[in-house]
């Protein structure tokens, strides 16, 4: 059933997914809605689902623009059954905009495969990880990523390898100009995020460590799948399937070493983990076993978001 309303893009597949996020946006904040009586909280509120609904066609775009998914739906439903797990994103703007910021970097990322305007979609990745640094510290961890995909596709040119350092400049220069502007300590700004902390004590019930420990599975479930059956798989998406990986691990790791730690800093991880899901659901072609994964993944995600409320 899942499958089949899925199986191709068309609007309904998007109007049904929009209208889905603005149901479950909206039952989350209306938990708490204090907001509605400030303007000002009232367009964070506007502003982060905005984000949100952006982030969503970013994958979309990211997945059909280089291969990564036939023409169908299954990207954007997957991202939105995993951000179920972690209601709380709604309510995290740091976060949500330092994931959008990310997401703009892996688009260039992916798409430097084609090896036109190699560059220009260096310079944007590293320019766009660097802002979202601004929002979630660690997310500078992603420029790793930048490096591997130098390796891949433009490792012969040494420019390429300076122009992460360029954007940094770039991005300094342009970060001291708006301390100077808004009257802010950068460096002591920048001292007080660039922390380690490896706790993960921060659970605040039964219920968050739940949603925790049934994504993890969810995650070993996908990644596991991706890499067994990579070699099998199209010789073109092989970087790019690495890429991917490469990326969800890198999120993990800015989850575990981020201070202030939260169910919350796991959305970064959540993009590559969809892209890796809609790879599984169009490689193993038993329908039966799709809508097994699809109805068990769907039951896991309201069970968890239902329950944090």
């Amino acid at each position: 059933m899942i499958t089949s309303v899925f199986k191709k893009s068309t609007p309904l597949n998007y109007s049904l997914v929009v209208i889905l996020i603005l149901v479950f946006f909206f039952l989350f904040q209306i938990q708490e809605p204090s907001w509605m009586s400030s303007s000002f909280l009232a367009f964070q509120k506007v502003s982060l689902l905005c984000f949100i609904l952006a982030s969503f066609f970013l994958i979309n775009f990211i997945v059909k623009k280089n291969g990564l998914s036939k023409d169908n739906g299954y990207a954007i439903f997957f991202y939105l059954l995993l951000l179920l797990f972690f209601p709380a994103i709604f309510n995290n703007p740091n976060v949500l905009y330092a994931n959008f910021f990310i997401l703009l970097a892996v688009r260039r990322l992916i798409s430097l495969q084609s090896l036109k305007a190699s560059k220009e979609k260096i310079f944007d990745a590293s320019f766009w990880i660097l802002i979202a640094s601004l929002f979630q510290f660690w997310c500078v961890l992603f420029l790793i990523l930048v490096f591997i995909s130098i390796i891949f596709h433009a490792s012969r040119d040494y420019r390429n390898w300076i122009l992460p350092f360029i954007a940094l400049l770039g991005v300094a220069l342009l970060f001291l100009m708006v301390s100077f502007i808004f009257n802010f300590d950068a460096v002591t700004f920048i001292e007080n995020r660039a922390i380690i902390d490896l706790r993960m004590d921060y659970f605040k019930n039964n219920y968050e460590n739940g949603s925790f420990s049934i994504y993890v599975a969810v995650a070993l479930f996908f990644i596991v799948s991706v890499l067994t059956t990579l070699s099998n798989r199209p010789q073109i998406v092989h970087t790019s399937y690495k890429k991917i990986v490469a990326y969800f691990f890198i999120a993990v790791a800015v989850y575990i070493i981020s201070p202030d730690k939260s169910n919350d800093l796991l959305l970064f991880s959540i993009a590559p983990l969809a892209m890796m899901a809609t790879s599984h659901v169009e490689y193993v072609k038993q329908k039966l076993n799709n809508e097994i994964v699809f109805y068990i993944l769907t039951l896991c995600s309201l069970f968890t978001f239902f329950s944090q409320l």
